[in-house]
């Protein structure tokens, strides 16, 4: 058995830690009796006090030498944010694309990994005492007894026979190297937050229905089909003898889930620079927003899946369905979590005076996005989901209440945060591939994932398209379903489900290739954008505001009438009921609720809610309404078409907007033989 090392240094789990810490949950005191050198004069009470003044100026040398260490490490990370930056200027005064600063930022963390790992040796340390114990377990912390004093000591992690002598150089790379739980607390929730609060909500309802298919449906066909191709490639190393630990189908289907969530931060960067055509735009960056939160919803599932009795990871129907119920709880879980907490913060915003205090509401607002990360892992369920709804709710109905003040400065902290944290994770990730210490590199294990990473894309992407086109008016053309499969980059979200547990054989060998794959799609992929949109013929310059501009009447009717049948269904209970419930937006609420409920709607419509209630229609109507075709009034309020159809069917103006909508789109045929053309 490989030795352990036992430093005096806070609890480290994740990339430093052994294979057995994981299975310790709860703190293992270990008095150890430790016999020391029997010094001269040890009895003597005026040597034993010079002793503790020696120590005592050891221990805070120490603890400044320390001090100065961390301090460096920080300056390191920080310094490689500010060269990235520079860096990003220079390539946009030239008009370069074929590097995004997240390969930048790479390029940078694997420089100075290089330097860390090979250029830079720290003498070791005199006074380390190595001694040997034979114990049947790894316990987390371990109390000492030198000379009667007890000190606490607590396990870094496992160290290899052949780096003995090596603890110091060690100890640097590993001071380096973030706890995994760093990420998810704080680098993550930023960037989550802020795909759900920039989002486009025109385009993206109007592609809902084929932005779900792709990122439920298509990322667990594309972990499937991972996972499948990688269990064949275990098995041909089991045969072959490369593989050192076990690797069961379970551990397959976990790497699967971990690279089917894609990350084309450089892609959709380059389509916004180059402003690609919007509907692209949408369904890839819609995907992606949602395709993450779907990816670590598995992986925990998968963790979770645990056949009844053993722990051969067989194939177990019960404990599938088990799997398929977490993952149904967990989603539904941190969906309902993140848009309470938007709800909360919107009616703290409406029903409190903060927008005079622009810095406090400003505050609360971060404050409360943030926690709803930190609420949901701490319930059980999953942060990323619960922050990314929670992000749209607030861009739906908080930011309504926000002053104007506020709403500018909302956005631009979160962009501010995003791109920091986005560019300090792809900085780690270079850093990483020679700072971590555990790496597995089998070359049979990363050419199988290259070859399944691409077969699982395709067999999201364009299967998928064709069923998707057989409903849709408006197809995804064939150029369109190339580009996506060529945009399926991997990035952050990989990255921090494959670091957050790398304390078997197995999740090492799956984190290093994590790594491979997120190097060469970010290069590659990422720097070939521009010549595969020149290449597949997709136009750019398109002006997402004015998209419409010059397009025929009857074509922009048929692009309205594809928004979502799901959105339109809702959207008329949203700007009715909670629009004015959550926001001073919308109609007051004593116009559309029913007379019974007088005293209730004057409670909770505010005095702003008077102040607009002419403004019938709010931003997205135009999701889903076609100009001329429906407008609408409140109070004694009815849903009246036009003129020419209210005159020959006055019964009509008492249905729903949503009803209005489905009679219109699906019984055209009969609205036009009951309707004689004018002309």
């Amino acid at each position: 058995m490989a030795p352990r090392g036992w430093r005096r240094a806070p609890l480290r789990r994740g990339v430093a830690s052994g294979p057995r810490v994981r299975r310790l949950m709860r703190p293992l005191w270990l008095l150890l009796a430790v016999g020391v050198f029997d010094w001269a004069g040890a009895s003597d009470g005026g040597g034993g006090a010079a002793r503790a003044m020696d120590e005592e100026i050891v221990s805070e040398k120490q603890a400044e030498e320390s001090h100065r260490q961390d301090s460096a490490n920080l300056l390191i990370f920080i310094l490689l944010l500010t060269l990235t930056i520079l860096t990003i200027w220079l390539f946009k005064h030239r008009r370069a694309r074929f590097l995004h600063e997240t390969g930048l930022a790479m390029i940078y963390g694997l420089l100075v990994g290089l330097v860390l790992r090979y250029g830079i040796h720290v003498p070791s340390d005199v006074n380390n005492v190595t001694l040997s114990c034979e114990v049947q377990s790894s316990p987390t912390t371990l109390l000492v007894n030198v000379s009667g004093k007890f000190y606490e000591y607590t396990l870094k992690g496992e160290i290899s026979s052949h780096e003995l002598n090596n603890v110091q150089d060690n100890e640097m790379l590993r001071k380096v190297t973030f706890d995994p739980e760093v990420f998810f607390n704080i680098l993550l929730p930023p960037i989550i937050f802020y795909a759900g609060y920039s989002l486009k909500r025109r385009h993206f309802f109007r592609n809902l229905g084929s932005i779900l298919a792709y990122a439920f449906l298509g990322t667990a066909i594309s972990c499937f089909v991972i996972g499948s191709i990688m269990y064949g490639c275990v098995t041909l190393m089991k045969v072959t003898g490369q593989l050192a630990g076990d690797f069961y189908f379970t551990d397959c289907l976990l790497f699967g889930a971990i690279v089917s969530a894609t990350d084309p931060v450089t892609v959709l960067a380059i389509f916004h620079e180059l402003q690609v055509d919007v509907e692209l735009y949408a369904l890839l960056f819609g995907e992606s927003v949602l395709n993450d939160a779907v990816a670590i919803v598995l992986s925990s599932s998968i963790v979770a899946y645990q056949p009844a009795g053993d722990n051969s990871h067989t194939f177990d129907v019960t404990a599938m369905f088990k799997s398929i119920g977490i993952f149904l709880g967990i989603f539904s879980g941190s969906f309902a979590m993140g848009a309470a907490t938007g709800v909360v913060t919107s009616y703290v915003t409406k029903f409190t005076k903060l927008r005079e205090f622009q810095l406090l509401e400003t505050g609360l607002f971060f404050l409360m996005s943030w926690s709803t990360f930190l609420l949901a892992e701490a319930w059980g369920f999953t942060g990323v989901v619960a922050v990314l709804f929670c992000g749209i709710t607030q861009a739906h109905y908080t930011y309504n209440n926000l002053s104007t003040e506020s709403q500018h400065r909302t956005k631009q902290l979160f962009e501010l945060l995003n791109f920091l944290a986005e560019n300090f994770i792809f900085s780690y990730m270079g850093l990483t591939l020679f700072t971590f210490q555990n790496h597995v590199f089998n070359p049979t294990f990363v050419v199988g994932a290259f070859v399944a990473i691409f077969l699982g894309r395709a067999a999201n992407i364009y299967p998928l398209s064709l069923l998707l086109n057989l409903g849709r008016r408006s197809k995804i053309g064939s150029n369109f379903q190339h580009m996506m499969m060529f945009a399926g980059l991997r990035g952050a979200m990989a990255f921090a489900l494959a670091i957050r547990d790398t304390a078997t054989y197995a999740r090492q060998m799956m984190f290093s290739t994590t790594l491979l794959i997120v190097f060469f799609t970010v290069w590659v992929f990422g720097g070939g954008t521009t010549a595969m949109l020149s290449c597949l013929h997709i136009r750019v310059g398109v002006d997402s505001d004015q998209e419409h501009l010059g397009v025929p009447e009857n074509e922009r009717r048929t692009t309205k009438a594809e928004s979502a049948w799901l959105f339109r269904m809702w959207y008329n209970f949203d700007h009715n009921y909670l629009k004015p419930l959550l926001t001073h937006s919308g109609p007051p609420l004593t116009t559309t609720l029913p007379a019974c409920c007088g005293p209730i709607a004057r409670c909770l419509t505010s005095p702003q809610a008077y102040e607009n209630q002419e403004q019938l229609k709010d931003d997205d109507s135009d999701l889903i309404l076609n100009d001329g075709d429906i407008s609408l009034t409140y109070g004694d309020s009815t849903v009246n078409t036009e003129s020419a159809t209210s005159s020959k069917m006055p019964w009509i103006g008492s249905l729903h907007l949503e009803t209005m909508n489905w009679l219109f789109e699906e019984h055209a045929w009969f609205f036009q033989w009951m309707i004689p053309n004018p002309h």
